[in-house]
Order: C-alpha cells, then sequence, then structure tokens
C-alpha cells in the first residue's frame, strides 16, 4: 500500500522527520547526478605534484572558507527564491542568480561541472515528485531566443530545492557544504595516497569550520560575495590539457 492510498500514514511522523530524511536524500553522494565525476581542479593539482596529503586538511579549509562561502551564500538565495503562500516563482531572478554564480567562476570547466550538477539535481528531483518552481526553474536550461543557454549551478538549485521542500535554510547549507567536501574528499582518495580514516579524520575536523561558513554566509550579500583561489581556478584551466584524466573536470 502507498502513502496516497492510506493518509493516515502521512498523520503518524513528525514532519521534522521527514524534512530530516528528505534534506539528507538530496545530500547523499549516491544521488545519481554525476558528482563522483569532478574533481574541479584538484586532479591538475595533484598530477603536477602540487597538493599532497600533508597538505590536504589545511587546502580543503581553504576551499570551505573561499569557494565554499561563496557557494554557501548562493545556495542560501537560491532557498529564498522558493514560492511562499502564494506568490510566483521568479525564473528571472533565478536566471540572474545563476548567471552572476557563472560570472563569479572563471575558469570554464568549473563552471561546466557545477551547471551539469545543477541542471542534473534538479531534473532527478522532479523525477521524485511534481514541484512546479522546480519544473520552472528547469526550463531556464532552454535555450534563449539569442541562443544563449542558460545554466543552473549546482548550490542555487540545492538552495531552491531545499526551499521548494519547506526545510530549514541553515541545515540545508550546512548539508550543501557538507555533502561538497564529501565529493573532494572522495576525489582526493582516489587521486592520492589518502586511506578511509584519514579521509575521515578531515571530514571530522572540518566539520566546525562548515559551521562558522555557514553562520558566515547569513549576513552577507550577493554583492559582497566573491572566491579567491587562483591555484585551484588554474588547475580547473589545466585539467583540458592533462595527457591522461580520471575525471571530467
Amino acid at each position: 500500500m502507498d502513502k496516497d492510498s492510506d493518509p493516515r500514514r502521512a498523520e503518524s511522523y513528525p514532519p521534522s522527520d521527514l524534512a530530516e530524511l528528505q534534506l539528507l536524500h538530496l545530500a547523499d553522494s549516491a544521488l545519481p547526478i554525476g558528482a563522483l565525476a569532478h574533481s574541479f581542479g584538484i586532479e591538475s593539482l595533484v598530477s603536477h605534484d602540487l597538493l599532497k596529503v600533508s597538505g590536504l586538511a589545511a587546502f580543503l579549509q581553504a576551499y570551505i572558507e573561499e569557494a565554499g562561502m561563496m557557494e554557501a551564500v548562493f545556495c542560501r538565495h537560491g532557498f529564498r527564491l522558493a514560492p511562499k503562500n502564494m506568490e510566483a516563482f521568479s525564473i528571472e531572478k533565478w536566471r540572474e542568480l545563476n548567471r552572476l554564480l557563472s560570472a563569479l567562476q572563471p575558469a570554464r570547466e568549473s563552471r561546466a561541472g557545477s551547471a551539469t550538477l545543477g541542471h542534473n539535481f534538479l531534473a532527478a528531483l522532479s523525477a521524485l515528485a511534481r514541484f512546479p518552481a522546480i519544473e520552472e526553474a528547469l526550463s531556464a536550461f532552454r535555450k534563449s531566443p539569442s541562443g544563449d543557454r542558460d545554466v543552473i549551478h549546482h548550490a542555487p538549485a540545492f538552495g531552491l530545492a531545499s526551499g521548494v521542500l519547506h526545510l530549514d535554510e541553515n541545515r540545508a547549507v550546512l548539508a550543501y557544504l557538507h555533502q561538497s567536501l564529501t565529493g573532494l574528499v572522495s576525489a582526493c582518495q582516489r587521486l592520492l595516497p589518502l586511506g578511509q580514516s584519514e579521509a575521515m579524520r578531515i571530514l571530522w575536523n572540518l566539520k566546525p569550520v562548515m559551521i562558522e561558513v555557514a553562520q558566515q554566509s547569513a549576513a552577507q550579500t550577493l554583492e559582497d560575495t566573491f572566491s579567491f583561489m587562483p591555484m585551484l581556478d588554474w588547475g580547473a584551466m589545466e585539467h583540458p590539457a592533462l595527457t591522461t584524466r580520471l575525471f571530467v573536470s
């Protein structure tokens, strides 16, 4: 018997429990959006001997404080675009948000990776249930009359989905940061002699940093936010020139 055929089931659990499970679902690395295929420039840094296990924890902390901060801000603003009460979803504000994030990412490879994950993320969610705002947001992926293609970045897409599901904004931002860092650590495990225990230790120790970044992102405006990681941007730009590649980006 499914949920729709038994209305009593909807009353048998606290809404907060369902929200928690939905958030875990959205942030699960098993979500079929292709996240495991991207290193966002880390593969180039490892290939050129610029990133080693000994410096990985410091590198990932810098990543969260720079790129993570910027994406946390965009995740929040995506969350806030979710329609509330009877208001309509603003497709123009959605397009503007994604275009601004594109402008703040100098490496084409990183932009493309983020856009691929964002589109796949919303497409995966739309396959689970009908969400009108998600369907409208996906329409931004279609070609405009000028021939340019609008993109959907992962951070605002995650925020929008969390808002549509009426999840908690702060918890959504934390979940986004955590899954982003988990994905990078997973990439490092395939590129570096990084064991499972050390990988888990790095993730564990960086959780307070994620909390601080999430809290600080609440006070930042879109006009204030930026990310300065030139070495990682170079790594992303250099990636297509690698002789052999394990990752897409």
